[in-house]
């Protein structure tokens, strides 16, 4: 039979005494001098958010700018010789169309070419008995639809049909008739030519 010593004291059994429980003040005064020895991070970051926004602001009057100042930038050539006034009318903002020997260009992109002037009746509605150019009035409906747009979200541009229209002075009647024709069904209504000055 074991000895009664050599058991441990009953004491020893119990369970350990608890310590008393530590305020929350203790607690907070603890973490905040953990936190106070932490080095903090430095930041070198540039928030370049508002530069990104500004940036596309200044981008898109840019365009707006160059789009339509487009018509006084023409230059002549063998294929495009502007005929000569006498009027003193500036040029107003609007959408230019150029009609050359060898093709139709609206607001810089090349719609259709020309034979010597002269619209091939495959690509006119009704062949060659018809006024509508398909392929410029497409073009034509395109711009109409983003103009449109932008007038409904900005009041202060509304869509009033503006053209300049930049010929060669060789481009027949006919040829005239027909991008005139095709610019009125696209409610491109308010027409201007672009012609040289006439030096007195």
């Amino acid at each position: 039979m074991a000895n009664e010593s050599s058991r441990p004291p009953r004491e020893s059994l119990a369970p350990p005494i608890s310590v008393a429980p530590v305020s929350m003040s203790y607690v907070n005064r603890v973490v905040r001098a953990k936190l106070r020895r932490r080095a903090e991070p430095e930041h070198f970051g540039l928030n370049i958010y508002p530069m990104m926004d500004m940036l596309t602001i200044l981008l898109v009057y840019m365009m707006a700018i160059f789009a339509s100042s487009s018509a006084a930038a023409v230059q002549e050539s063998a294929e495009l010789r502007i005929p000569y006034s006498t009027s003193q009318v500036e040029l107003s903002d609007a959408i230019s169309v150029q009609i050359s020997r060898g093709g139709v260009v609206v607001d810089g992109k090349s719609v259709l070419e020309l034979r010597n002037g002269i619209v091939d009746p495959s690509l006119k509605q009704g062949g060659s008995s018809g006024f509508l150019i398909t392929p410029l009035y497409k073009r034509l409906s395109e711009i109409r639809d983003r103009k449109k747009r932008t007038a409904q979200r900005f009041a202060n541009q509304p869509f009033v049909g503006d053209v300049q229209i930049i010929a060669d002075k060789r481009t027949p009647y006919r040829t005239l008739s027909e991008v005139i024709y095709t610019l009125g069904q696209t409610e491109f209504k308010n027409l201007r030519f672009v012609v040289n000055k006439k030096h007195k």
